[in-house]
């Protein structure tokens, strides 16, 4: 198994070559080489010229190459990296666990296979609409009797929950009009942990004891009857995310951050050996406030479409992002939850749209994380008997 966003795809169309390529064959404790006994002055600026020149995918392999390296260039490497929200980059595995910037929306699209059931994301590399993309994340339907599962995965090729990349899943209800997202990590202290057999993650191996693995709930996601009959009317969804405060939208608001992959009682970070942390103590795995009782959570709702008369059909200004219309296409913002709107309201979140026959684009930005985005737009592919 290689590790990283995702294993080499052995499809033509994942022609991105994975983050794990470039750090396989390490060993998982980073022995110190030759190369350690640089000058730390010369030895950080290298690393950070590197950081600084090799911005975009797939350029910026050479970033996580060097934090393979040994011991030291890795630790230099992670003092420089600057987490999506402040760098606007996705460059390690975890960075698809943290929330995404604040004052731009980042720019995946989603590529759906009807024949296999499955989905990949993949992060923008250019303004088109459709391009090749860098792999993040892929998730496989599975259908069951009284409701649906999706299981979302680091590797392009396993997306079993027998495998070890899996990292949540998403579970609806039999109507398809709840959803309920799951986190294999501990997300924020208090998380809700669900020990039902029935929405047990079965390949999530057992990590530090200080860390349980499991399923934590961290969103639920609704879409509210359509009274209005069958394509009468848009969908109206309702999301509550359990893992970020109401106020992580308001200035200076903070979002719980996960920094690294707990480690195992092997001493290996999983999914991601390579990240492996110095302590597996919980307050190292996350950033952000750690409080035994949460505050109000996010609510987020779909911004209202407009009705246009000339052509006949409900619309939303996605800025050029969507050029097909569909019941799948939504905007997200902030609701005010019994307060007064303010600006921070008006903000769109996250938008998903049709741009093709399997092809849509998910742009999302703080305090939502790539695996949250992803997760609500896998639930408005799924069908909703009550809702349309």
């Amino acid at each position: 198994m290689k590790w990283g966003y995702g294993s080499k795809s052995r499809c033509r169309q994942s022609s991105v070559v994975a983050v794990a390529e470039e750090t396989e064959g390490i060993d998982e404790g980073l022995v110190e080489s030759c190369w350690a006994n640089l000058p730390l002055e010369l030895l950080r600026e290298v690393l950070m010229r590197i950081e600084d020149t090799e911005s975009k995918w797939p350029l910026r392999k050479s970033v996580v190459a060097c934090s393979g390296v040994c011991r030291s260039w890795r630790e230099i490497m992670k003092e420089l990296v600057n987490t999506p929200e402040v760098s606007g980059k996705l460059t390690f595995p975890i960075s698809v666990k943290q929330p995404g910037p604040r004052d731009t929306l980042l720019q995946c699209f989603i590529k759906r296979n009807q024949t296999t059931q499955t989905y990949h994301l993949y992060l923008s590399l250019t303004q088109a609409l459709a391009d090749d993309g860098k792999f993040l994340l892929a998730a496989r339907k599975y259908r069951r009797a009284t409701c649906t599962d999706y299981t979302i995965s680091l590797d392009a090729n396993e997306m079993s929950k027998g495998g070890g990349t899996c990292i949540g899943k998403l579970r609806s209800n039999f109507l398809g009009t709840k959803f309920t997202t799951y986190d294999s990590i501990l997300p924020y202290a208090g998380a809700k942990l669900v020990k039902s057999r029935s929405t047990r993650l079965v390949g999530s191996k057992q990590m530090n004891p200080r860390v349980p693995s499991g399923n934590y709930e961290v969103a639920h996601i609704s879409y509210e009857l359509n009274v209005l009959g069958a394509s009468r009317g848009p969908r109206r969804m309702h999301c509550v995310m359990d893992a970020i405060p109401a106020s992580a939208i308001k200035p200076g608001g903070i979002a719980p951050t996960q920094v690294d992959f707990p480690m195992d009682n092997s001493g290996s970070s999983l999914p991601m050996r390579f990240l492996r942390a110095k302590s597996s103590r919980l307050e190292k795995s996350l950033s952000g406030p750690i409080e035994t009782e949460r505050e109000g959570s996010l609510v987020l709702k779909n911004k209202a479409p407009r009705w246009h008369e000339q052509l006949q059909c409900w619309c939303l200004n996605f800025h050029g992002r969507v050029t097909v219309a569909s019941v799948k296409n939504f905007q997200l913002v902030a609701s005010p939850e019994n307060g007064a709107a303010g600006p921070e309201h008006e903000k769109v979140i996250l938008q998903f749209g049709k741009v093709g026959k399997d092809m849509f684009t998910m742009d999302y930005r703080y305090p939502l994380s790539a695996f949250q985005a992803f997760a609500i737009c896998l639930s408005s592919f799924d069908t909703k008997i009550a809702c349309e």
